[in-house]
């Protein structure tokens, strides 16, 4: 007999957040990874960008946020906003609220083999 699964709350946050961006690993497994971001006003590093191996859809669930992509497109997100970005497409994080923090909904997905 399998037991229920524990229930959680997205806008639930911890009483102390650090100074760095919180990650939280809701689910998952060899092909994709759901987490719950948690940002405070942090950006990403001048010059560092990320480049990720996985497709990544992001939702924007409180707050509001700014991305920059290398090709020079950027994207302002509000609360409800969503993206999807597909993997190695260089991004950085330009800009995240602090009041209210930026809480996301990322969900990594391992691309597929090019012989599937």
């Amino acid at each position: 007999m399998s037991e229920t699964p524990p229930k959680g709350n997205l806008f639930d946050l911890p009483d102390s957040l650090p100074d760095t961006e919180w990650f939280e690993t809701l689910a998952g497994n060899a092909q994709v990874r759901i987490e719950r971001i948690v940002s405070t006003g942090q950006r990403t590093p001048p010059g560092d960008w990320y480049d990720q191996d996985a497709d990544e859809w992001v939702a924007l669930l409180q707050g509001e946020a700014e991305l920059s992509f290398a090709d020079g497109n950027r994207r302002s997100l509000t609360a409800g906003d969503h993206l999807f970005i597909p993997s190695h497409q260089r991004h950085r994080v330009e800009r995240t609220s602090s009041d209210p923090p930026c809480i996301w909904l990322a969900v990594h997905l391992r691309p597929r083999s090019r012989e599937s």
